[in-house]
C-alpha cells in the first residue's frame, strides 16, 4: 500500500489517530474477509463491525464453529456467529433464510453462487435471490432481491444452532409472536456447546413493507403448522430439542422484487431487541452498509503500511480485520456487568489464545477498548468470584491450562494502561494463584499439588502443561504485586515462577511429567504429541502438544532455559531442532499457541538472525489471502494477530514490558498511538533476501539491542532498520530488557545496563 511523502495523522476517537495518508488506497479494498472461512481458520464471512456481536454471516450444511464450509450448500443467514474458535460450537442463531413458494422451513439445502464480502458486507446469489447484508453492533440488515412472485419469503428459524456432527448447542424452549403488522419478535433457550451452560437470547426482526402474510411455524416429529395472522404464536415455551420453531413473511414481488429486513438480538429481552433494531436507522441500506465500512476504516486506519507485495499487504490487513472481530461488545445488555452504564464485553473464547498477541496489540491501537475489556473481566470476577480464562454467553468456561488473566491483567499493569480497579485486579489474580478453584473446568486452578510439590501431578489432567502455565501466571501476579509495592507477595510469586524447573528432565532435555511420589513418568518421549488414543482429550500431560513444543513455554525465564540447555550454542541447537523437527512429530506448531513465541527466543542467546529465518518462513509458508490461508484455528484474531505484529518487524512478550525487534515486510509500518502520536518502523530495502537486521537506530540514536521498551514505542518515534542479505554483528550480545516492575529487586536494578 503506497503511502504519499506527508503523512497526517487526524485525530480520531477518544484521541486515538489514524495512520492512513489522506491520499493513501482505502484499507478495506485489501481485506479479503474469506481468509480462513475454510481449513479449520473457522473464520466468519459475513457482515459485521469491529467487535460488534451481530455476525450477520451464511450457515452451511456442513461448516465448523463458525457454521459455513466454502463448497457446502446454504441453509440460511444466522446474526451471532464466535470467529475461528476451535472445541465446540456456540450461536449460530434466529437463522433467516429466502425462500419462493409456500412456506416450508424444513430441509432447506440451496445453492448459493457468486459470494462477495467486504468489512461490513457480504453478498450472494441463491438461484434466482440475491442476499446481501450488513450489521451494526446488535442488529443486522438485509436486502433481497427476489424474482417475480407471488410468494417470496422470509424464514426465521428461532431454534437454529450451529452444530458439529450432532454435537452442540439445542434447543429447549421457543417463542415466536407478531409484535405489529410487519414486525416480530421472540425467544430461544438452548443448553450444550461449548462450556455446556444454558443461554437465552431475544430477538426482533422488522421489513421494510407489509408482508401479505405474517406469522409462526411450528416443525415437530415431521408435521407442520404454519399459523398466519394477528397473535400467531410459532411454539410452545418448552420445545423438545428435536422440534424447530420460527416465523415467517411472505411477500408479493411481481411489482417491487426488493425486501430489506432488519434483525436485532439481546440477552436481556424481546424489548431490548427490539430497541436495538434502532442501531439501523431508515431504510437506505447502502447507507448502514457505509456506516459500517467507515467503522472499519477506522479501526484498519490505525496501522498503515508501505512496501512489501500485494499479497503480504493483503495477508495484512486482511489478519487486521481479524483481530477486530471479538471479545463482542454487549454494552447494555445486562450480562455480567455490576456497573450499568459502562461498556462491557463478552465471549474471551479463549484468554488461552488470545493473551499472547491479541490483547497486546489492542493494547496499542484500541486501549481504550482494551481498558473496557479488563473493566469486563473484572466485573466478571465480582459477578462469579473469578477471573476467567474462558468465556461464552455469559458463562465461564472451559479453561484450557492455566489462569491467564493474571497475563492480561499483569500486561495492563507494566504497560501502564490504567483506567480499571488495580486493587479488584489484585484480589482476583491472588486469589488464582492460592485458591484451590470449586471447578477447575471453568475458572480458577488446580493448586493442591502445585503448592504442596510445586508441579501438578499426573494424578490431574494436563499436569505438565498446566505447571508451566501457573509457572508464569505466578511471574505476572509477581509483577502487579511489585507494582503494588507488595514486595513480600512479588517475592512469593517471583519464586513459585521457576516451578518449570521441577518437571525439566536435563537428560532428555525438556519438561517431563512427573508423579506425586516425585517419579518420573516412565519411557518418556519428548516427541509425543497429544492427545492420543490413550486419553481423552483434556486427560493428557500436555494440552494440544508435545513435550518439546511446550517446553519454550518460559517466557519470564528464557536465560534459566538457556542455562538448563549449557549455553547460548546449546540453546540455539535445541530450538533449531523444534523447528527442524514437523508438527505432527512433535516439533513446531504454528497451528496452535503454545510455540507462538518460540522463534523469537533466539533473540535471547544472540541470534537475531534465526528470528529472522524462522519468522519468514512462517509468514510466507503458512499465512495465504485465500479461504484456507491461515495455519490453524484463528481463535478470535490470536493467530492474525501473530501476523500482524510479526509482518510489523515486532513481536511482544505478553506480561512484559518490551517488543523484540524481528524482520518487516514491510519498508514503513506507521503505528497510531493515543493522543496523536505515531510509532513508524523503517525498514530500508527489506525483503526476503534482505531479511537481516544489520544496524538500527532509536530516534536517530544507535542501537544495538533486538528489542524496545514499551514506554520508547509508546511515546512515539522511528525506529530505523537496515536490512541485508547476510547477518552482522548486530545485537550479537544480548542484554536482558529493563523491567520496572520484576519483582526481582536485583533484576530491577541491573536490566538494560
Amino acid at each position: 500500500m503506497r503511502l504519499g511523502g506527508a503523512f497526517v495523522l487526524a485525530l480520531l476517537l477518544a484521541g486515538q489517530g489514524s495512520a492512513q495518508d489522506g491520499a493513501a488506497d482505502d484499507p478495506l479494498s485489501a481485506v479479503n474477509v474469506f481468509v480462513g472461512a475454510d481449513n479449520n481458520g473457522n473464520t466468519v464471512p459475513g457482515a459485521g463491525v469491529p467487535f460488534g456481536f451481530v455476525a450477520f454471516s451464511p450457515d452451511t450444511v456442513r461448516g465448523s464453529t463458525n457454521g459455513y464450509d466454502g463448497a457446502s450448500p446454504l441453509t440460511g443467514f444466522s446474526v451471532t456467529h464466535v470467529s475461528g474458535t476451535g472445541g465446540e460450537s456456540k450461536y449460530g442463531n434466529f437463522r433467516v433464510t429466502p425462500t419462493i413458494g409456500p412456506v416450508d422451513p424444513r430441509n432447506l439445502v440451496l445453492t448459493r453462487s457468486g459470494e462477495e464480502g467486504a468489512p461490513g458486507y457480504y453478498a450472494t446469489r441463491i438461484g434466482a435471490i440475491r442476499a446481501e447484508l450488513t450489521a451494526a453492533r446488535m442488529a443486522g440488515m438485509a436486502r433481497f432481491t427476489f424474482p417475480v412472485s407471488g410468494e417470496a419469503n422470509l424464514i426465521i428459524d428461532a431454534t437454529s444452532a450451529i452444530q458439529l456432527m450432532g454435537k452442540g448447542p439445542r434447543a429447549v424452549g421457543a417463542q415466536v409472536q407478531m409484535l405489529d403488522a410487519r414486525t416480530l419478535g421472540g425467544t430461544a433457550e438452548f443448553v450444550g456447546g461449548w462450556n455446556a451452560a444454558p443461554l437465552k437470547l431475544h430477538f426482533a426482526a422488522t421489513f421494510d413493507r407489509d408482508p401479505i402474510r405474517i406469522g409462526g411455524w411450528n416443525a415437530t416429529r415431521g408435521s407442520l403448522s404454519v399459523k398466519p395472522g394477528a397473535g400467531a404464536n410459532g411454539g410452545d415455551q418448552r420445545i423438545d430439542p428435536s422440534d424447530r420453531v420460527g416465523g415467517f413473511a411472505t411477500f408479493d414481488t411481481r411489482s417491487d422484487r426488493v425486501v430489506r429486513m432488519k434483525i436485532a438480538v439481546s440477552f436481556a429481552s424481546v424489548e431490548q431487541a427490539r430497541a436495538n433494531l434502532a442501531e439501523l436507522p431508515g431504510w437506505d441500506f447502502d447507507a448502514r452498509r457505509l456506516a459500517a465500512a467507515e467503522l472499519w476504516r477506522d479501526a484498519l486506519g490505525r496501522i498503515a503500511v508501505e512496501g512489501g507485495s500485494a499479497t503480504e499487504r493483503r495477508n495484512f490487513y486482511s489478519a487486521l480485520y481479524r483481530s477486530h472481530t471479538m471479545p463482542h461488545d454487549v454494552s447494555g445488555e445486562r450480562v455480567g456487568e455490576s456497573a450499568p452504564g459502562r461498556p462491557h464485553y463478552e465471549d474471551y473464547y479463549t484468554l488461552w489464545d488470545t493473551f499472547r498477541t491479541l490483547h497486546p496489540l489492542l493494547t496499542l491501537i484500541q486501549p481504550e477498548r482494551q481498558r473496557a475489556m479488563i473493566n469486563s473481566l473484572l466485573d466478571t470476577y465480582s459477578e462469579t468470584g473469578w477471573l476467567p480464562d474462558a468465556r461464552i454467553a455469559g458463562a465461564n468456561g472451559m479453561t484450557q491450562g492455566g489462569s491467564n488473566g493474571d497475563v492480561l491483567i499483569a500486561d495492563a499493569v507494566v504497560k501502564e494502561l490504567g483506567g480499571f480497579d488495580r486493587a479488584l485486579a489484585w484480589q482476583a489474580i491472588r486469589k488464582d494463584g492460592d485458591v484451590e478453584s470449586d471447578d477447575p473446568t471453568r475458572q480458577g486452578r488446580v493448586l493442591r499439588d502445585y503448592l504442596a510439590l510445586g508441579y501438578v501431578s499426573q494424578s490431574e489432567t494436563r499436569a505438565a502443561s498446566r505447571t508451566l502455565e501457573y509457572a508464569y501466571d505466578d511471574f505476572a501476579i509477581a509483577e502487579v504485586a511489585a507494582a503494588m509495592g507488595k514486595h513480600d507477595e512479588a517475592a512469593r510469586f517471583f519464586r513459585r515462577s521457576a516451578n518449570w524447573q521441577r518437571l525439566w528432565d536435563d537428560g532428555l532435555k525438556c519438561i517431563r511429567p512427573r508423579y506425586a511420589d516425585g517419579g518420573w513418568m516412565p519411557d518418556f518421549d519428548c516427541n509425543h504429541v497429544y492427545p492420543d488414543n490413550s486419553t481423552a482429550w483434556w486427560d493428557a500431560p500436555f494440552y494440544e502438544g508435545s513435550s518439546r513444543q511446550y517446553s519454550t513455554y518460559v517466557p519470564h525465564d528464557p536465560a534459566g532455559l538457556i542455562a538448563r540447555l549449557g549455553g547460548a550454542a546449546g540453546f540455539v541447537a535445541w530450538l533449531d531442532t523444534l523447528f527442524d523437527t514437523e508438527g505432527n512429530r512433535g516439533g513446531y506448531e504454528h497451528g496452535n499457541e503454545p510455540d507462538f513465541l518460540a522463534a523469537y527466543l533466539y533473540v535471547h542467546a544472540g541470534r537475531p538472525d534465526r528470528t529472522a529465518d524462522r519468522v519468514r518462513a512462517i509468514m510466507a509458508t503458512l499465512y495465504r489471502p485465500t479461504h484456507d490461508g491461515l495455519p490453524g484455528n484463528d481463535d478470535a484474531g490470536a493467530m492474525s494477530s501473530w501476523y500482524v505484529w510479526s509482518a510489523m518487524g515486532l513481536f511482544p512478550n505478553a506480561g512484559q514490558p518490551f517488543y523484540y525487534i524481528g524482520s518487516p515486510l514491510f519498508t514503513r509500518s506507521i503505528i497510531a498511538l493515543q493522543g496523536g502520536r505515531r510509532f513508524e518502523v523503517r525498514a530500508s530495502r527489506t525483503s526476503a533476501d534482505r531479511r537481516y537486521v544489520v544496524a538500527a537506530r532509536l530516534n536517530g540514536a544507535p542501537l544495538d539491542r533486538a528489542w524496545i521498551t514499551h514506554r520508547e514505542l509508546a511515546a512515539g518515534g522511528v525506529l530505523e532498520l537496515d536490512m541485508a542479505e547476510r547477518p552482522g554483528a548486530w545485537a550479537t550480545r544480548f542484554r536482558a530488557p529493563p523491567n520496572p516492575y520484576h519483582p526481582d529487586p536485583e533484576q530491577r536494578a541491573t536490566r538494560g545496563k
